[in-house]
């Protein structure tokens, strides 16, 4: 099932795998939330290059992949071509009853409106199954975000907050969401998760990966300014000289809801 609303894909599966494979890796252990049985079916919704859907596909269960990212989805298949992936809108779920589980890792954060991407989830739900996902909650790399946007307004551009690419929700929020949409929530939690960024350009390079959209309207050459000079402000607190590496300071939202 093909996006037709998105004509230009983004995503850099290589760069995705090479640089960021912390955001597979960090995800592993909400696979013990989710705890998979043999033969379930479970949608791995934004399942990025497959990583994690082949972890759940390795605990017995039957898994679909489904991400935007027509890039992604192809790296997917080339990895794992024993799992079914398939090109899908978090926006335009169109299953029906047909999970035992939904499982998303780092996804949500990138979907707005919040709530049509829940009733989507909660349709392709089977009575009794469970919605388990993780992603970026109130907070979320609020320094290094707040510090791009004072770069870009210090060179001479406005910024609408309506532009901002991500949603990061509070708990209240999210699962107030949650069971406006007939979920009953059984877990939530927000919590800090800093996160290394190897390498004297992982700040750059997860800038370049996933805040590209910041600086919309805003040529290369003074985009590339801005990086520059969001390095050098920040390097003296998210910067350690000793390790070589960078810190993000991620927050995350992890919940788990029912439908009953």
């Amino acid at each position: 099932m093909t996006d037709n609303h998105r004509i230009i894909d983004p995503w850099n599966a290589n760069l995705y795998d090479n640089k960021h494979a912390f955001v597979s890796a960090l995800g592993s252990n909400l696979i013990e939330l989710l705890a998979p049985q043999k033969d379930e079916s479970i949608l791995d919704l934004g399942c990025g290059t497959g990583d994690l859907a082949e972890k759940i596909s390795d605990l017995g269960a039957s898994v679909t992949g489904v991400d935007q990212s027509e890039n992604m989805i192809t790296s997917a298949r080339n990895k794992y071509p024993n799992i079914q992936f398939f090109v899908q809108d978090a926006l335009r779920l169109d299953y029906k009853q047909e999970f035992d589980a939904v499982f998303s890792n780092a996804t949500l954060h990138w979907v707005k409106p919040p709530k049509q991407a829940l009733m989507g989830i909660f349709n392709g739900l089977k009575h009794g199954g469970r919605f388990v996902a993780e992603f970026g909650g109130k907070g979320n790399v609020k320094t290094i975000t707040d510090e791009i946007i004072l770069g870009i307004k210090r060179n001479g551009f406005e910024y609408d907050m309506e532009h901002f690419p991500w949603y990061y929700p509070s708990i209240g929020e999210y699962t107030g969401l949650m069971e406006e949409t007939g979920f009953e929530v059984v877990f939530a939690q927000l919590f800090e998760r800093l996160t290394i960024l190897e390498g004297e350009n992982g700040l750059r390079n997860w800038i370049e990966m996933f805040g590209s959209s910041l600086f919309e309207g805003i040529s290369e050459t003074v985009t590339q300014q801005i990086i520059t000079d969001v390095e050098q402000r920040l390097k003296g607190t998210l910067f350690n000289q000793e390790t070589n590496s960078w810190t993000a300071d991620y927050k995350r939202i992890r919940v788990m809801g029912m439908k009953k």
